[in-house]
């Protein structure tokens, strides 16, 4: 009988529990998050001298609709090249059959963990801001993402705003692909017979994908079909409404619970927030130019302004001309004082 070493114990039991990247250029270091779906790990590129990170599917049956889905996802996010969308390197199969997809390893903080250590609500809206632009890329491309809430936004170490966690998007019909070349094809196999969304997820009417609180009432209602730019729109919305109040969405309005809310600012929330998609904002793309123009202190399209408020944006906006006329006018009010003495 052959005995095993120690050494040659341990290194099974790792690969008993780690994926195997022997067959790879890829050197496995240590497991950041770990999903229903796939695993998240830390790796090194070994070719290239660089830290990656690398989502495996859990199950090795490649036959599976996951494996599609995994590489969809991949295939979702490398069509769309944008600062705000985390780029894909890679995809394959590893030795023991499952699907992986190495992306740029971010280093950063969760937008909930940003937040948490961010008072400012101005700070807040701009990287919010940053995460709409990115969405609203992605449904230029024609990819809803389904799944957005602060957890799935990232920021980096130099402020960078990047939004993850792709594994539900979904490709609008008037974007779906048309021609074989187009066609979903899982890494060293055979192209596939083409499938939808909803054949590769199941996603037929009635199924509910995302997250409580974060989702629009159509999507938690399992309405597939009505689904829509507005559905993320909606839960955009719901994560503003969170960095306004520090709290989930609710029926209460941010300033019922921030009184340090300013009533534009609730306004494009609530907006963001309706329960009907047509009184949403239209597109993401809208949605990030009032958060703009909130920003700059302009007026914003949600909330109609009473004079006086108007005034007092102006002067706010033109604080320092305000003060340098002042200071003009009591400068000639002394000299004319002291002139006459």
């Amino acid at each position: 009988m052959k005995w095993l070493s120690d050494d040659r114990i341990n290194h099974l039991r790792e690969l008993a529990v780690n994926p195997d990247f022997t067959a790879t250029k890829y050197r496995l270091q240590t497991e950041l998050a770990r999903g229903g779906m796939g695993t998240v790990y830390l790796a090194e590129d070994t070719e290239l001298n660089r830290q990656v990170a690398i989502k495996v599917l859990n199950s090795s049956d490649v036959t599976t609709d996951l494996s599609e889905r995994m590489v969809r996802e991949a295939q979702i996010i490398a069509r769309l090249e944008h600062p705000g969308i985390v780029p894909v390197h890679d995809v394959g199969v590893l030795p023991d059959g499952r699907v992986f997809y190495a992306m740029k390893y971010v280093r950063g903080k969760r937008l909930d963990e940003y937040a948490a250590e961010t008072d400012s609500i101005r700070d807040r809206l701009r990287k919010f801001q940053a995460a709409c632009d990115a969405v609203a890329f992605a449904h230029a491309h024609g990819v809803m993402h389904r799944d957005l809430k602060p957890q799935n936004i990232m920021i980096g170490s130099f402020g960078e705003v990047l939004v993850l966690d792709w594994g539900v998007a979904k490709i609008l019909r008037k974007h779906e692909p048309a021609s074989e070349a187009d066609t979903l094809r899982l890494p060293g196999k055979r192209k596939q017979d083409h499938k939808t969304d909803e054949a590769i997820e199941g996603t037929t009417d009635g199924t509910i994908i995302g997250t409580r609180h974060y989702m629009s009432p159509q999507q938690a209602r399992g309405e597939i079909d009505r689904l829509d730019e507005r559905s993320d729109v909606y839960s955009l919305g719901a994560v503003l409404y969170f960095l306004l109040t520090d709290r989930a969405p609710s029926p209460t309005h941010p300033r019922t619970v921030n009184p340090r809310v300013s009533k534009p600012a609730e306004a494009i929330c609530v907006k963001a927030l309706s329960p009907e998609p047509d009184a949403r904002y239209a597109t993401a793309a809208e949605l990030s130019r009032d958060i703009g123009k909130w920003l700059d202190a302009e007026p914003v399209s949600a909330y109609r302004e009473s004079v006086f408020e108007k005034s007092a944006r102006w002067a706010g906006k033109n604080r320092f001309l305000i003060l340098l006329v002042l200071a003009y006018l009591a400068m000639r009010i002394i000299l004319i004082f002291t002139s006459r003495s």
